[in-house]
């Protein structure tokens, strides 16, 4: 019987102490687990802060994103009208160009006419002033030819002119 009683305490005791490992153990996991749990909840917390931050970090995102998109789409207007005026102002100016290049072809030709007519009547003019004086001087030669005789006729006068004084005299 004692030696029963001595062996049951003695599983008792290694009950015991098996139980208390057990509940040390139980403490140092509840612990751990303890630890775990406020780690978790620090890190579901960080999570949701995060998921927080990320949403608005998104719809800031869509909110830029529309209104560069918006952005984009006026500059691209913009830069269509602007393309636009410049392509019909480049029409304009391209038929005014075209305009000027025929005008300065007809002025040309003109201009060509004009040299031919003008080079036609200077030789034209040319050849009247040349018969011109061709007449002058023979004109010229003629009225000295003309006055060389009257010279020569108004000697003879004044000659006849003294006689007939002369025999005026001797007849007085």
């Amino acid at each position: 019987g004692v030696f029963m009683y001595n062996h049951l305490q003695q599983k008792v005791r290694n009950a015991e102490a098996l139980a208390q490992k057990y509940k040390q153990q139980q403490e140092a996991l509840s612990a751990q687990l303890q630890v775990v749990y406020e780690h978790r909840s620090r890190l579901e917390r960080s999570l949701q802060k995060e998921r927080g931050e990320h949403k608005k970090t998104k719809e800031d995102f869509l909110v830029y994103k529309l209104e560069a998109q918006e952005a984009l789409n006026k500059e691209k207007q913009d830069s269509m009208n602007r393309y636009g005026a410049l392509s019909s102002q480049h029409k304009i100016l391209k038929n005014q160009h075209e305009d000027v290049k025929k005008q300065l072809l007809d002025l040309q030709l003109q201009h060509n006419s004009l040299k031919l007519e003008h080079r036609k009547t200077l030789e034209t003019h040319n050849q009247k002033y040349a018969q011109l004086q061709q007449e002058k001087d023979s004109e010229v030669t003629n009225l000295q030819d003309t006055v060389f005789k009257l010279r020569e006729e108004s000697k003879l006068l004044r000659k006849a002119h003294q006689e007939v004084h002369s025999q005026l005299l001797s007849a007085q």
